[in-house]
């Protein structure tokens, strides 16, 4: 029989990140090091939104990111149904930095 070592991984989720934050819009940038995602909360008819929560991530990291949100896209889909994306309603975005949105 094999002695097979299991990768676990211990991890501490605090209190008050549990609850979470509300985005309904995340601004990507990016550098040659790094991504930068803010995740944003618009209030209807509010002229400022506020940037609810930063994540600053290696490229490699990024891409895992979007696979990870894929397959879990994909699973939601396949379950539930498609995910409805006309795309209309988003602000005007111009930041100075490279276009980026999602």
């Amino acid at each position: 029989m094999e002695n097979k070592k299991e990768n676990k991984i211990n991890i501490d989720l605090p209190e008050n990140v549990a609850d979470g934050v509300y985005s309904n819009l995340a601004i990507i940038t990016h550098s040659p090091t790094e991504f930068v995602c803010d995740f944003v909360q618009m209030m209807p008819g509010m002229p400022k939104a506020k940037v609810r929560s930063r994540v600053i991530m290696t490229p490699q990291n990024a891409k895992r990111l979007l696979r990870a949100l894929q397959d879990n896209i994909q699973k939601y889909e396949a379950n539930l149904g498609t995910i409805a994306d006309d795309g209309q309603n988003l602000p005007p975005m111009n930041f100075g930095a490279p276009t980026t949105e999602a």
